[in-house]
């Protein structure tokens, strides 16, 4: 584990006790600052140090303050001198250390195949647990390369044993389906689009746009896989980090490596590739339906939109054709019409006066609904059988039993040609919506009521998808629309306390209850004491926009921020792109954390190094592989391509990301940047995208086809995570996930978004998981105060236009275990937030839990709004806060410049990997601007002319130095020019 002299309480782990100062007399100063140091460093970090460059220079100040002797002394002071290895022993002696031997490495190894391996596969952070686990048991560890070496034999083994396990469980029906799939290969037809024929190749390939044909094609991926039979017992206990990482492997693997392959491994692994496979086919087959269900009533809309305008077209001067159609006929009443009156007033013009007044008696719900019968019957209705037939539909809860009873009924009748069903031989109640009612349920000819099929299974489908969004129903096999059981923590009830300290919130539900209800009462009433002498906020008596706020007043622009980017451009002027990333890596090695998918790694480490930098620099710029092969001599486009597919993946971005950002967070000067910032906001922007895919979505607000990147940004532009999501998706889900799971060393309390990032759920959400949610809210004119009780009410004179009812507090007491519950699931990820949070949207209205997360929610609100009139500091930090990620999405456009900055490829882990490394080129560039403004500012000339909104506006997100463009040249030698 890393530490910071700037940790709390780190001054004191480095302090000398009075039984550690008696092991010092008849030292020299040198001895006893040496010994000092080797002591402490044990005892903090489980091992000795190995250079002077590991020990904190201000640890040994703190040292030598202590001992009152010099720094100075420890520069001649060999840690590994006889005089080291002397003051060791009795180092070891004191603590009950002692040296590692074979045994114990032994034990260590067992350890991390039992409790890392487990949870971190390739065992990314199993040098610092190992580490740990030495210290635990008083065992001095062995060398870094050794330890490193007893890491890889335990992956191995547990590797190794996993794939055996697999391999003995597989049938010889699931190894003779595996042999013809990889077979299928070689044959003519391997890449049609029948189920027969299709090829593992194919299976690696992602579902198209949402079409029946997409939607046909999956389907037969899926009954390819499901031909091999696999079986959950097959995979039990086998962890799904580890499925995921042999996905992986076997997904970048060509048939002829895999051939290669020993049995147990080759089968293993495969097996492996179509489970998750078969999962992640299951849950693309859904969002397939889910879209072509909406399209269904979506596009017979614009349909009937396009031809009621085409036909309503508004004759002018009808009272002047009348007189015209009149005179003419009065004057020939025995006339022929073509003859007499065609000639005055245009044929034409009579059409276009019919379809007028025909376009005003038109009946739009009902011209839809036959338009949706029509696109159904002749086209989309040929995939309810297969639908139906690759998944199973099933649900907990009875009320939505119709939906599932209607789906067995359609799977029942597949060979029938009826037109018509029985009233009573379908359910009706619960699918069936009122203005759909009259064209679904019709009279034949004696009167009885029938139900028309084609009407009725519409009906079912767009109840199947209100359901399936809300996880209500869900699909056996799925993984995001699994069973919303297993979302949450099996042993809840069982290690219910413990989950409880987990979360710091109170087991009882009434002292929960009482925290909030204080703290409502404690801000209403400053609210309504401070609203008369507050000029900035003012409460209308009517209307729907009660709340008047005075906008914040422009603050000064800075002096000598543009001056200092100045000096920054002469002193480093047309730094190139390439080299900030790769001199970040030659500090930081952030390019250690990417591991080959493979069993081994055979590349040079330094060619390894400069490709991998090369990788992520193509991708990260959208300029693309081939074209950064084409300017280097030493490696070619195949070279570039083989080290992407092997090593450059989603967990090894996201670890390398890490490193980065702490690596930022440690060279921080707090005298520029000031203390660690616990704040953070977050924001998405939209790119465009190739639409042959089910990750492009069509924006509502923006307009374009294209993905969202959703960012979280601290205060001083440091992005500390980044995902790629729909352009429909839940930008609620998208913040708390960057919360709970950025993994790096900053803890986020307070949390600024935008009016999409929040609402009533994540309020209630964010309350419990302990951080504060901070919105700029668009609508904040329309906001209402809830208060405790109505009582309450009474006390808030001033407030009484935005007052409205009391808390339902007694559904925040029946459900508090629930809730917690579900908080639960999101801190420990045992499902991802959209799909918790699926459940709790408008639409499930009536879910118990969500009506009291809604009432939670509101109390919480209601604090934020107090907080959020009362205090402008508050609003300008909020809109002070959401500019900083205003300003990292600017600087997207200038590092993600090829291609027009559009994402050229269909598939979405490739979408995921091009975020990643566009993340990864943008902290670069922070963490090097943050060392040169601060070499810049170290000189007190500049310093002293540093005003206060100077520092407010200074920022380490500047690219106006950097020249991105041109020729990709990657020398390894050359390094920036520092002073230190």
């Amino acid at each position: 584990m890393a530490y910071s002299w700037d940790d709390p309480g780190i001054q004191d782990l480095w302090t000398l006790t009075i039984d550690e100062s008696a092991l010092l007399p008849g030292m020299t100063d040198k001895g006893r600052l040496g010994f000092a140091v080797q002591l402490k460093f044990l005892e903090l970090h489980g091992r000795f140090p190995n250079s002077h460059d590991e020990i904190d220079p201000k640890a040994v100040q703190w040292l030598t303050a202590q001992l009152a002797t010099t720094v100075e002394t420890l520069s001649s002071y060999e840690l590994g001198g006889r005089q080291g290895q002397r003051h060791r022993r009795i180092i070891r002696e004191y603590l009950g250390y002692r040296p590692a031997n074979a045994a114990d490495l032994q034990k260590l190894g067992q350890w991390v195949c039992d409790d890392i391996l487990p949870f971190d596969p390739q065992a990314r952070h199993g040098h610092d647990m190992s580490l740990d686990w030495c210290r635990t048991q008083r065992l001095e560890p062995p060398a870094r390369n050794h330890l490193g070496r007893v890491i890889r034999t335990a992956v191995h083994s547990y590797e190794k044993r996993q794939q055996a396990a697999i391999y003995s469980r597989l049938s010889p029906h699931n190894k003779a389906a595996i042999d013809q799939l990889l077979a299928s290969e070689d044959s003519d037809e391997a890449h049609s689009e029948e189920s027969a024929i299709i090829s593992f190749s194919n299976l690696k390939t992602d579902p198209g746009k949402a079409n029946l044909d997409s939607l046909l094609v999956a389907i037969a991926k899926l009954k390819c896989i499901d031909e091999i039979r696999l079986t959950p017992e097959v995979f039990q206990d086998v962890p799904a980090k580890f499925v995921d990482q042999f996905r992986q492997r076997c997904a970048t693997e060509s048939i002829r490596e895999l051939r290669r392959h020993p049995n147990a491994i080759r089968y293993s692994m495969v097996s492996l590739f179509c489970w998750r496979r078969q999962q992640q086919l299951i849950d693309a087959l859904i969002d397939l339906l889910l879209q072509i269900i909406h399209n269904l009533g979506a596009r017979a809309e614009k349909r009937i939109d396009k031809r009621q305008f085409a036909a309503f077209k508004k004759v002018r001067g009808k009272a002047r054709l009348l007189f015209k159609l009149a005179e003419a006929t009065v004057d020939q009443p025995e006339g022929i019409i073509k003859e007499v009156v065609y000639p005055v007033v245009g044929q034409k013009t009579l059409q276009e006066l019919v379809a007028e007044f025909k376009t005003m008696g038109f009946d739009f719900e009902r011209e839809v609904q036959e338009t949706m019968r029509s696109s159904y019957g002749h086209h989309y209705r040929r995939m309810l059988v297969p639908v139906m037939d690759a998944l199973c539909f099933q649900s907990n809860n009875i009320v939505h039993r119709p939906v599932i009873e209607a789906l067995d009924i359609f799977k029942s009748n597949r060979d029938s040609q009826q037109q018509y069903y029985a009233a009573d031989e379908v359910p009706l109640n619960g699918i069936i919506q009122k203005k759909w009612w009259d064209i679904v349920v019709e009279q034949d000819k004696e009167g009885n009521d029938r139900i028309n099929r084609i009407n009725y299974e519409i009906c079912v489908l767009r109840a199947l998808r209100k359901r399936l969004r809300t996880k209500e129903i869900w699909v056996a096999g799925a993984d995001r629309y699994r069973n919303p059981e297993h979302d949450l923590p099996a042993d809840f009830a069982a290690k219910r306390d413990s989950y409880y300290e987990l979360m710091k919130v109170p087991k009882d539900a009434d002292a929960f209850i009482e925290q909030i209800q204080g703290s409502m009462r404690q801000w209403l009433t400053t609210l309504n004491t401070g609203l008369p002498g507050n000029p900035k906020v003012r409460l209308r008596q009517q209307g729907k926009n009660l709340i008047h706020l005075t906008p914040l007043d422009r603050q000064p622009e800075p002096l000598n921020t543009a001056a200092l980017k100045r000096e920054i451009g002469r002193r480093w002027s047309d730094v190139e792109l390439i080299d900030i990333i790769k001199e970040v890596d030659l500090r930081l090695n952030f390019t250690s954390a990417f591991r080959t998918s493979g069993s081994r790694e055979t590349l040079d480490p330094e060619l390894l190094q400069r490709r991998l930098l090369l990788c992520l620099f193509g991708i990260g710029t959208n300029v693309g592989l081939k074209r950064i092969a084409s300017q280097q001599t030493s490696v070619s486009f195949e070279e570039l391509r083989y080290v992407k597919r092997r090593f450059v993946q989603k967990d090894a971005l996201r670890a390398a990301i890490a490193e980065i950002v702490n690596g930022i967070f440690r060279i921080r000067s707090p005298l520029i940047w000031g203390d660690a910032t616990t704040a953070c906001a977050a924001d998405s922007k939209q790119f465009g995208a190739y639409d042959q895919n089910l990750m492009t979505e069509w924006h509502a607000r923006y307009g374009g086809r294209g993905i969202m990147i959703y960012w979280h940004v601290d205060t001083n532009s440091t992005c500390i995570y980044s995902k790629l999501r729909r352009c429909s998706s839940s930008e609620v889900a998208a913040m708390i996930e960057g919360v709970l799971r950025h993994c790096t060393d900053m803890e986020i309390q307070r949390q600024y978004v935008d009016s999409h990032g929040q609402s009533e759920i994540a309020f209630a959400f964010s309350h419990i998981l302990g951080f504060d949610l901070l919105p700029r809210l668009k609508a904040i004119a329309r906001q209402k105060l809830y208060v405790p009780t109505m009582t309450d009410a009474e006390q808030y004179t001033h407030l009484v236009p935005i007052l409205t009812r009391a808390i339902n507090w007694s559904l925040i007491r029946q459900q508090y275990d629930e809730i917690i519950k579900y908080a639960t699931a999101l801190r420990l990820g045992t499902a991802e937030p959209e799909a918790i949070l699926r459940r709790f949207t408008r639409s499930d209205a009536t879910h118990p839990t969500y009506k009291a997360l809604a009432e939670l929610g509101k109390a919480i609100k209601t604090i934020f709004l107090c907080r959020y009139l009362h205090n402008e500091p508050l609003r300008r930090e909020i809109h002070e806060g959401l500019n900083v990620v205003e300003n990292w999405n600017s600087a997207n456009d200038f590092i993600f410049y090829g291609g027009r900055g559009e994402f050229a490829t269909n598939h979405v882990e490739d979408q995921e990997l091009a975020v990643l490394s566009l993340h990864l080129l943008q902290i670069c560039l922070v963490y090097i601007n943050t060392l040169f403004i601060q070499e810049v500012l170290a000189d007190p000339a500049w310093r002293d002319r540093m005003t206060a909104d100077d520092w407010r506006g200074l920022t380490p997100l500047i690219y106006h130095h950097v020249n991105p463009y041109g020729r990709i040249e990657l020398d390894m030698a050359r390094r920036l020019a520092f002073a230190a």
